[in-house]
Formats: structure tokens, C-alpha cells, sequence
């Protein structure tokens, strides 16, 4: 069970969740098989499933996206979203119509859980975003509502990347990250509970086009001297409470001890820069 200690001064709270240590990790050679838990036919190695996307039994071959409990969990309730059976694509690589139906899973999770607790979808793309395995995946968490949680509001929409009919793309000004991207609804006063459908057809394309110009990015010449050979990694989360959002952070740099110590960022790239590089870039 996760074990919630407060700082009496900030309110902030941290999570005692040691069983965290035991999960396997692809890049510490903690995995001692080559077996992958999330690929089909390794079904019987997961908990038993919440909720599948496709054709065949529970726990057999056929699906599409799978959702089951997490083995090695942060919060009591914390669920992994398997984005496909393939090991090696993501988001930025499915046909459209596969990110649709990942985000309608993102949605009935989100709902499920949403009168229980402050609901958190985070996605760890890649080795130096956390990723403890390979094959892609999200994950779901429901932290309690007395908690208070230390997270940003939905800044200003400015530095405008993209849009369309429902949503704008943007590197906030207060981008604490190099080439940062926030998605935001244009609809106000709503949470991810609340989106159609419809939205989520917009929403799919949008968040699609960020991730592949990222991406592209993270293979220029010029953005190799911030990042150096890392391979192309990001963070994403969906905001847990109203004026929602999806925050895209590309994990080009670490934070060492001036971050640390001060709280404060040092993003080596101009929001307003950023936004006029990745607009430039063919899709």
C-alpha cells in the first residue's frame, strides 16, 4: 500500500512506495529473459486484464491496446495502458486511427476513475524518460483528493505551433524545458472526462503531428549538440483537473544541481524559438 508523507511546510507530499524497486527494467539488466511482458503471447505474465481493444479472449492474443494493473504500483491504484502489440512503435508511428482508439481508452480509464480521486495518464517514451521497458506503454494513477499535488496550471496560449478546430499547440513562455509543448482544448472550464468523440479525433491528429515533429527535431544536427547521441525520449502527461491539458516534455537535457537545489529551471532554448523551429517542420 502507498504511504503518503506530507512536508508540514510546503504542503507538498512524497510517495513511500518501495515495492517500486522490484520491477523489471530493460535497461539494467534486471530482466533476465528476453521475453517482453507486454508483447502478444506473453499475456500470462501480466495481471489479469481490465479492459482490451480488439478481437480474442481475456489474456489471450488478439488485442489491440490492453490495460492491465500495474505489478510494481506507485499508488494503490495504478494501471499500465499497453499501446499496441508492437515492441518497437508508438504514437508518432500508428495509423490515425489507432491513436483515436488509445485515447478513447485514456478517456474510459479517465472516467472510471475520476470520482475517486485526482486521475494522472503519464507516458515514459524511452530510456532517459524513465521508461523501465521498452515496449510503449502509459500508466494510469488516482491519487487521493487530500493530496495536495504540486502541478502546473494551463499557461497562457502563445508561441503557437499548431491548431485546429478544437485544440492549439504551443511552447509556453514558461517552458521549463528545451522545445516544450503543451496541447490545449479551446474550450474552457473542462476536464479530460469531458471530451467528444469529436474532440478526440482532433486530438489524435494534433497530438500525433506534435510527437513526429519532435521527433524530427531530436534528429537535427544542431539539436544533437543539446542532447548529444540520446536517442529520441519524452514525458507526457494529462492534466488531472479542469483547464486541461497534455504537457509533452522531450528529454534532451538532465536537471543537475542549480535545478535541484534552487527549484528553479534552465531551459537552454527559447520557448518563442523553439515554437518557430517545429513550425517549420514538413510532416
Amino acid at each position: 500500500m502507498a504511504k503518503f508523507v506530507p512536508d508540514i511546510k510546503t504542503q507538498r507530499w512524497i510517495v513511500i512506495a518501495p515495492v517500486r524497486t522490484d520491477r523489471p527494467d530493460d535497461h539494467s539488466g534486471k530482466v533476465t529473459s528476453n521475453v517482453c511482458v507486454f508483447c502478444t503471447g506473453s499475456e500470462n505474465l501480466t495481471p489479469s486484464e481490465i479492459l482490451r481493444i480488439g478481437k480474442g479472449e481475456k489474456d489471450k492474443p488478439g488485442w489491440k491496446i490492453r490495460v492491465v494493473p500495474n505489478k510494481y504500483p506507485i499508488t494503490d491504484i495504478h494501471e499500465v495502458i499497453i499501446h499496441s502489440p508492437s515492441h518497437k512503435k508508438d504514437i508518432e508511428d500508428f495509423d490515425q486511427n489507432h491513436v483515436v482508439q488509445l485515447l478513447i481508452v485514456y478517456r474510459s480509464r479517465f472516467q472510471f476513475h475520476y470520482t475517486g480521486g485526482q486521475v494522472m495518464i503519464f507516458c515514459n517514451h524511452g530510456e532517459h524518460a524513465g521508461a523501465s521497458l521498452a515496449h510503449p506503454h502509459s500508466q494510469l494513477v488516482v491519487i487521493p483528493r487530500q493530496i495536495n499535488l504540486d502541478a502546473l496550471v494551463r499557461e497562457p496560449v502563445m508561441n503557437v505551433i499548431d491548431d485546429n478546430n478544437f485544440f492549439v499547440t504551443y511552447c509556453p513562455d514558461f517552458s521549463q524545458w528545451p522545445y516544450e509543448v503543451w496541447i490545449a482544448p479551446k474550450k474552457e472550464n473542462s476536464t479530460f472526462a469531458d471530451v467528444t468523440d469529436e474532440d478526440i479525433k482532433d486530438l489524435a491528429t494534433i497530438l500525433q503531428r506534435t510527437l513526429k515533429r519532435l521527433k524530427a527535431k531530436y534528429g537535427d544536427p544542431e539539436t544533437k549538440k543539446i542532447h548529444g547521441v540520446a536517442p529520441f525520449a519524452y514525458n507526457f502527461y494529462i492534466h488531472h483537473a479542469k483547464n486541461w491539458f497534455i504537457r509533452i516534455i522531450p528529454r534532451m537535457v538532465h536537471r543537475a544541481g542549480f535545478e535541484l537545489g534552487t527549484g528553479l529551471s534552465v531551459n537552454v532554448v527559447d520557448p518563442t524559438e523553439a515554437a518557430k523551429e517545429l513550425k517549420e517542420i514538413q510532416i
